[in-house]
């Protein structure tokens, strides 16, 4: 991949953390953002000796400008490898998802941070075998990729009945992330009942998050015409044959835009914003979400 398919993220608060990095930090160091003068006894730097402020001092002592040093973060994609991201039209979802982590591994090298994968599955209780830890290394995205796209090869086909289902697949994952501070990309295609969400992300408040919502454009555009469909859902694996009209077709549209509506809303809530991943990844449209509004 070209750098061009590399993307820029930005957190939407300063990080602690004495690894220097892109992102403003909370530490003091070496960095451009003044944050107080201190005594130069304290501070024995002559290098940032402020003149003008020493001569203003009512105690008369030689002051230096001490800085906020930038920091990095870990970044962790979350992905949903339940069956229903293994549907495309052209791609699978996992497959445009492996683009997309390819893309955040090598972003996050280039901004200095860790990136890690992790995944959840709600059709089998152990689904959530497929970890590799946030390591900081060029090829950390490319070994997350293959890493996606050898899971959904090897994934059996047939999914498990004992699966657990809702949130807590998802609940369960999270909880190696608890209480711990970084950027998160929550991907999935949420194709499941959204309740238990708000409070699998309760374990994510002191992280910043940005959902990714990937859907395949055969599932959320309805046929131009008249026509008879068989499907099979995803999930369950139930057949069934559904004779397309205008009417359904009005219908289809109508229940896309509700879901949508559903999405944002659940996540308003919680202070984030979805970014919708339909078709193939796109890394300068995730750039300009950053950019557009916090995340």
């Amino acid at each position: 991949m070209d750098a061009i398919d590399e993307f820029q993220y930005r957190l939407n608060t300063a990080v602690g953390g004495f690894r220097p990095g892109a992102h403003p930090g909370t530490s003091l160091g070496a960095g451009q953002e003044f944050a107080a003068h201190g005594r130069l006894f304290d501070h024995p730097d002559p290098r940032r000796l402020d003149l003008r402020a020493s001569l203003l001092d009512v105690r008369r002592e030689w002051l230096v400008r001490i800085y906020r040093q930038r920091a990095s973060v870990l970044v962790h994609a979350v992905v949903d490898v339940s069956a229903s991201m293994a549907f495309g039209a052209a791609r699978a979802k996992l497959d445009v998802v492996a683009d997309f982590v390819d893309s955040l591994g090598r972003s996050a090298f280039r901004a200095g941070d860790a990136a890690g994968l992790m995944a959840f599955n709600h059709d089998r209780a152990d689904g959530d075998e497929l970890y590799l830890p946030a390591r900081h290394s060029r090829g950390g995205g490319g070994a997350m990729a293959d890493a996606l796209r050898q899971y959904a090869a090897d994934r059996d086909a047939v999914p498990d009945r004992d699966a657990r289902g809702g949130g807590a697949a998802l609940q369960r994952t999270l909880e190696r992330l608890a209480g711990k501070a970084g950027l998160v990309f929550l991907v999935s295609d949420f194709h499941w009942p959204l309740a238990p969400l708000a409070g699998a992300l309760d374990l994510l408040a002191h992280a910043c998050v940005v959902p990714v919502v990937v859907w395949d454009r055969a599932e959320i555009e309805a046929p131009a015409d008249d026509v008879l469909l068989a499907l099979r859902d995803a999930e369950s694996g139930a057949r069934r044959t559904l004779w397309v009209t205008s009417k359904l077709r009005a219908q289809w549209r109508s229940n896309v835009a509700q879901r949508r509506r559903e999405i944002d809303a659940l996540f308003a809530k919680a202070g984030m914003r979805a970014f919708y991943l339909l078709g193939d990844f796109d890394p300068e449209a995730l750039s300009r979400h950053f950019l557009e509004g916090e995340p």
